[in-house]
């Protein structure tokens, strides 16, 4: 079975500048047959950390918010806290890095923002999904509850999956704390000795109680962790850190598997939407973003979330790259950029499982919306 992906290019003139454009190409792409009158509709999108300006726009988010309105349905801007100590750790630095980005209740049309696992990552649901890897996923509550969901993702290079797109944006950044730190390693966190102070936080806030202090420095027992990631918010000093042991091919299925989690209730209730501009070679949870690999190519969007992030990585490989950036391999057009940036990551890996457990399909049909021009 063949996905449509529609496409259009960021040319603009006097009858009809870029955020309406994008309004027709997200209504043309089913938009409305996807939201009902009065469904909380999350719009998941990555605020971006302080210090990083390569996120999504504001004003085209703002427009989506619209479109959004106009079907009857109820938008609220959404994401999930993140597993490190940046700027998005809890709720109410999230917002306020949300806000110092430009998302605020009156930019973004008067909707709302919801972090969907609460103030400090804790508030999740267990979707059963019954996988290779996951039995059961851990999800931000306010995006289980949610009606309907409109995946909005910055499309860009990523150090551990090769690329970051709709997927990744739903698995990983759907998932709380805990479901975060189950796709990044498969035991506890470490303490760094030399940087514990003893000063017990991170004893006094475990909700397993598996941290105890011995001769002044904190200690995990493996046996009682339950995997939440609280002690590495906590911890003042950074001395808790993440095991990054989980090998790439089980990263980007477990990714995957949280993605069949996301999904799992929406089934006709969500639409992907992938920007690929200031496409930078890393992630934009770093709080920098280097130059751009390739130039703004344009805006996808499709009911498939496999088929989007597959025409979104075809786009990027078949660009020339841009002069003077750090991707130095593979440059050539047609050539896998992704590789070129990070040779030990099979990218596609993510793809072909996502295919496996039924999430959507390689293959598609690229459909491009052209410009309005005068008649």
């Amino acid at each position: 079975m063949t996905a449509t992906v529609y496409f259009t290019d960021f040319k603009a003139n006097s009858k009809e500048n870029l955020p309406e454009k994008l309004a027709r190409l997200i209504t043309t792409a089913g938009l409305g047959e996807v939201l009902e009158k009065n469904d909380l509709t999350g719009v998941k999108l990555h605020f971006g950390e302080k210090g990083n300006t390569a996120f999504i726009r504001p004003p085209f988010i703002r427009r989506i918010v619209q479109a959004i309105r106009e079907t009857g349905a109820i938008p609220f801007l959404t994401d999930a806290n993140t597993l490190y100590a940046g700027t998005r750790s809890d709720t109410v630095s999230h917002i306020t890095t949300a806000v110092a980005n430009g998302f605020s209740f009156s930019s973004m049309d008067n909707a709302p923002i919801v972090i969907a696992d609460g103030l400090r990552g804790k508030s999740e649901t267990a979707i059963r999904v019954a996988l290779k890897h996951c039995k059961d996923v851990y999800i931000g509550s306010e995006i289980v509850g949610a009606d309907a969901l409109i995946s909005v993702a910055h499309f860009k290079g990523h150090e551990l999956s090769g690329f970051g797109g709709t997927l990744k944006n739903l698995g990983m950044g759907c998932a709380s704390r805990k479901g975060k730190l189950d796709q990044h390693s498969t035991v506890s966190p470490k303490i760094k000795k030399k940087f514990c102070i003893g000063c017990g936080e991170c004893a006094d806030n475990c909700p397993a109680e598996a941290i105890t202090l011995a001769e002044e420095k904190a200690a995990i027992d493996p046996d009682r962790c339950i995997g939440c990631g609280e002690c590495i918010i906590r911890c003042p000093t950074g001395a808790v850190n993440i095991r990054w042991n989980q090998t790439v091919p089980v990263f980007l299925e477990k990714m995957m598997e949280y993605t069949k989690g996301v999904l799992l209730d929406k089934e006709d209730k969500a639409l992907f939407i992938n920007f690929i501009t200031d496409i930078s070679p890393a992630c934009d949870c770093l709080p920098y973003n280097d130059s751009p690999i390739v130039r703004d190519i344009g805006i996808v969007v499709s009911t498939d979330p496999v088929a989007i992030d597959q025409a979104s990585a075809d786009l990027v490989n078949a660009e020339k790259a841009l002069p003077g950036t750090c991707l130095k391999h593979n440059t050539q057009a047609g050539e896998d950029k992704f590789k070129g940036l990070y040779p030990d990551v099979d990218w596609e890996i993510q793809l072909d499982y996502a295919e496996t457990i039924e999430l959507g399909t390689r293959k598609y049909e690229l459909v491009k919306l052209n410009s309005l021009t005068w008649k």
